[in-house]
């Protein structure tokens, strides 16, 4: 594994700095992915686990999706890869599911962040709210909480790597 990875700027604004953080953590998923095949990229942790590295990536592409596009300007868009029948749909993979189509698929989705989140102030609301509460969030706390998603499952993809062929690294 190569890192790759760009931290921001350590006297960057608030702004460059969350969008940093993001991007430093959206590339660190790519990098644990790096190298892999695609039946690697589907092996799952550990029984029962279905968690896998190609089902993060596919996770993180709905949940870019969800809150830049859905909560933030207020698409009506649909999940990529689950449902209400199948909410976990993301990490039910078959033999048909492959890093392109998941890869492609999750940097569309970066790309569609981008170009939403582009158009608003940190401090701005989103058109979206809030299932729990219906209230608005403002896009400091959607960089926010996106940084801790990505760092979380991050973690996740840390050892799910580890376990597939002992590559280690921060």
């Amino acid at each position: 594994m190569t890192n790759q990875r760009t931290e921001p700027a350590q006297n960057a604004d608030e702004r460059a700095m969350l969008e940093g953080w993001l991007d430093y953590h959206r590339q660190t998923l790519e990098w644990k992915c790096e190298g892999l095949t695609d039946a690697q990229l589907r092996t799952a942790a550990v029984p029962p686990s279905e968690l896998s590295l190609l089902g993060l990536v596919r996770h993180m592409a709905d949940v870019e999706r969800g809150w830049f596009r859905k909560v933030l300007v207020g698409e009506d868009v649909d999940p990529i890869h689950y449902s209400e029948a199948d909410p976990d749909g993301e990490f039910h993979l078959t033999e048909d599911d492959t890093w392109q189509a998941a890869y492609a698929t999750w940097q569309a989705e970066i790309a569609e962040a981008r170009r939403c989140a582009a158009g608003f102030a940190l401090d701005d609301l989103s058109r979206g709210t809030s299932r729990h509460t219906k209230e608005p969030f403002n896009l400091r706390w959607i960089y926010t909480h996106m940084i801790e998603e990505y760092a979380r499952h991050n973690g996740h993809a840390d050892l799910l790597r580890e376990r597939i062929d002992g590559a280690t690294g921060e």
